[in-house]
């Protein structure tokens, strides 16, 4: 019996650890967090799928089969379809689908690849093919291989196993790819859309050149250089060498490491030390700001309000260059969110979720 609905949802989420890490192959610690993706198909009569964004205001409608066109630069609903169908998956029903969402847009907490996540799910479950990605590890796979290798995007992969894993997730990329869900002793978060618009492809590639770069002029000199061993003083000493473009980032990358295994042992340890981890997130805006300098006066602003107003700690989220910031606030949520409000922020109070849900409904 084919569902006569199909409800998927998943998360957006929150970099606490390791911000720009994950593709050059250092860890990373995530949190998913309670703000969503919701699709919801009803089975039509024909093949054609009739899709509805109301947030975007947009509207899609194709038939399933052959390789769809894209109808702009980051087409990533048709891409999903792509992608199923390279790997032999059929529809042979269509649907009317509604796709909404509680996730600020273009801001930094992973809108674009929480739907890209819910949307193949959603695929997977109407042409019954389940079977090509029977975990939620393998649906975040598929979801990158659709927004970002598709694309040639510069993206890594934190975003979709976060979104699909849900929780709190360490993600460890080399010598071999482990994901490990830690138990969260983390209490409210607030988020704050600065309303500034960002260009996440171009400040994700323009920080992922530089870094490149300067690896590449590193190793050059020193064929045995390994990001994932140098010590800081050993990267201070090499970077002299480099122009500051280049070097910056690049002792941001080791600082950020370095950070992030702070970080573990920070949010495994029992007791949980709040206020040092609050410390530990200003240690890496710290990095952000400075080194890989993605931030921007409004984050700088929000932030420091929400410090005032009893934040114990708190970094810019994302890509940078705008989009949104949140801040460590289990006392005092709502005083922090009207302070960052009144500084002309958005905010949402928010907690860390679970990963991607699907449900369906038979007639």
């Amino acid at each position: 019996m084919k569902p006569a609905m199909i409800r998927v949802s998943s998360p957006g989420r929150v970099c606490l650890f390791g911000e720009h890490q994950d593709y050059l192959g250092l860890d990373v610690i995530a949190a998913a967090i309670n703000l969503r993706i919701f699709i919801e198909g009803r089975r039509r009569g024909d093949r054609y799928f009739y899709l509805d964004l109301p947030d975007t205001k947009e509207k899609d409608c194709f038939l399933p089969e052959g390789r769809l066109p894209y109808l702009k630069s980051r087409d990533y609903l048709r891409s999903s379809v792509n992608v199923l169908l390279r790997l032999g998956c059929h529809f042979d029903t269509g649907w009317n689908i509604r796709l909404t969402g509680q996730i600020p847009i273009n801001a930094g907490t992973s809108s674009s690849s929480a739907m890209v996540v819910a949307w193949m799910k959603f695929l997977l479950e109407a042409s019954d093919c389940n079977h090509l990605a029977p975990s939620p590890e393998k649906v975040a796979e598929l979801s990158h291989r659709a927004e970002v290798l598709e694309f040639n995007e510069p993206g890594g992969q934190m975003d979709h196993f976060t979104s699909a894993r849900g929780g709190l997730l360490w993600i460890r990329f080399e010598p071999e790819f482990k994901l490990t869900s830690l138990q969260s002793p983390l209490g409210t978060f607030v988020l704050g859309d600065s309303l500034t618009k960002k260009d996440t492809t171009g400040t994700l590639g323009s920080v992922r050149q530089r870094v490149r770069q300067g690896l590449e002029m590193l190793k050059k000199e020193n064929p045995l250089f390994d990001l994932k061993k140098i010590t800081e003083n050993e990267i201070r000493h090499l970077i002299k060498r480099l122009p500051p473009e280049l070097g910056q980032p690049l002792l941001g990358a080791v600082l950020n490491r370095d950070l992030t295994g702070e970080g573990l042992k920070v949010l495994t340890a029992r007791p949980f030390d709040e206020k040092e981890f609050g410390r530990l997130l200003l240690a890496e805006q710290d990095i952000l700001r400075d080194l890989l300098r993605i931030s921007t006066p409004k984050i700088d602003l929000l932030l420091k309000t929400a410090l005032e107003h009893g934040a114990l700690g708190g970094k810019i989220n994302g890509s940078g260059g705008g989009g949104c910031l949140f801040v460590y606030a289990p006392h005092e949520p709502e005083k922090v969110a009207r302070a960052i409000e009144e500084s002309g922020g958005k905010p949402y109070i928010i907690a860390v979720d679970s990963g991607l849900s699907s449900e369906k409904e038979f007639c």
